[in-house]
């Protein structure tokens, strides 16, 4: 594991001053603070966004009049989007630095959401759903290389991991139950979000100002913006393979836990509800608070652990049939799910060089994507075949496939 460096602490948001790894035992650096607070408050927009689209589907349904096929299109150019972009992160480093990402990628969701608000014809919207998702792109892979980096780096990666999910949490009530009560329009959502992402793009270009790109190329020596070295690591394919299946669960449960407790438990669609809330919940509260005991206990440990409570909540859910019990038990596996992807970018940044960092998250996150549009599709036609009683099983198998990716990387 390569030793850290006052350079690594400041990859992302950049240090003016270096802070150095051998003080951890003073305070943060206020504009450290900062930092972390901008890119905390970017991966929020990044959940309130993602969260919201599926409040929007009958919406977009409506007033485009279209079949459920082809409202699904937004589901597949948002990973393109983002996955195109995510391959071409490194490069835009190299080529702009840390302050031109911190630009060009809030102002792709600025035009994204701004384009979507304006209701445009279909084939526009989907191109401005694109948009947005390159700018994700740009910043998901950034963000985590850089917050692995930092001292602490389990607590901070889960604070960005604990936004993403807090913002995943509000977009839903906002987009679904607070708009229709004030008589909007479906679309204003998207004036709001033009809103956040506007405060985005002021946070992120004043955190990242001094970042240029002579800067970063000074940091990373090697290789450029090469993407070839990475992939002679084992821990690049085991990461992607760890991502793919992490997001494709996370994904799944968000998509598919309502209709099962609608389904199979007969839940009533307000309680059934509840237990989405629950995991995001669950989720947050995880990734804000799991971080500091998984710096004490060591990455690799902890999160071992938490694979093998998560997989006994997923057992105990789907065992049990009193509904409260069952959301309070989803909420659970949120919890300790939530540290799993943070965990992943550290122990990848552990494995490999400095200079690979954003390279192999980029790829590792494009994976996870990837995973986000397969898996739950997969889980879809599996219901659609066996019926919806089979759903927290293909779950729970899926985890252990998960943490059999997990275990190679200890080594």
């Amino acid at each position: 594991m390569p030793a850290s460096t006052p350079t690594e602490e400041s990859a992302l948001l950049g240090d003016t001053e270096s802070i150095s790894t051998d003080s951890q035992d003073v305070g943060p650096h206020p504009w450290m603070i900062m930092r972390i607070g901008a890119a905390m408050y970017s991966f929020a927009f990044l959940g309130l966004f993602a969260s919201s689209i599926g409040v929007m589907l009958q919406p977009l349904i409506q007033h485009y009049s279209l079949s459920d096929l082809h409202v699904s299109l937004v589901f597949i150019v948002g990973p393109v989007g983002y996955i195109f972009a995510a391959q071409f992160s490194s490069l835009m480093h190299w080529k702009f630095g840390h302050r031109g990402v911190a630009i060009i990628a809030p102002t792709l969701h600025l035009v994204g959401v701004l384009i979507i608000a304006t209701h445009p014809p279909f084939a526009i919207v989907l191109l401005a759903f694109a948009a947005t998702a390159f700018g994700a792109g740009f910043l998901d892979g950034s963000l985590c290389a850089w917050a692995a980096t930092v001292p602490n780096a389990n607590f901070v990666t889960g604070m960005l991991q604990g936004s993403y999910s807090v913002g995943a949490a509000v977009g839903p009530f906002l987009a679904g139950t607070v708009m229709p009560a004030w008589n909007r329009p479906w679309y204003d959502w998207y004036y709001v979000l033009v809103a956040a992402s506007a405060l985005e793009l002021c946070l992120l270009s004043f955190a990242c100002r001094d970042e240029t790109a002579a800067k970063y190329r000074g940091e990373k020596h090697d290789e450029g913006a090469s993407l070839r070295p990475m992939f002679k690591y084992r821990a690049t394919w085991l990461v992607a393979l760890y991502f793919f299946a992490y997001v494709g669960i996370e994904t799944a449960i968000s998509g598919w836990m309502v209709t099962y407790m609608i389904r199979y438990r007969h839940m009533t669609p307000d309680l059934a509800s509840m237990s989405s809330s629950s995991f995001w919940g669950g989720m947050a509260a995880g990734r804000f608070t799991l971080g500091v005991i998984t710096d004490k206990l060591g990455v690799g440990s902890a999160n071992f652990l938490y694979f093998i409570i998560t997989i006994g909540f997923q057992v105990t859910f789907a065992l049990v049939r009193e509904d409260m019990l069952s959301v309070l038990t989803v909420g659970f596996m949120g919890f300790f799910m939530g540290p799993m992807f943070a965990s992943g970018v550290v122990q990848v940044t552990r494995l490999l060089p400095t200079e690979l960092h954003i390279a192999a998250v980029s790829f590792g996150a494009s994976a996870g994507q990837i995973g986000a549009a397969l898996l739950p599709f997969g889980i879809g036609a599996f219901i659609q075949r066996a019926g919806v009683s089979v759903f927290p099983f293909s779950i729970l198998t899926l985890t252990v496939f998960t943490l059999l990716f997990w275990l190679p990387m200890l080594r």
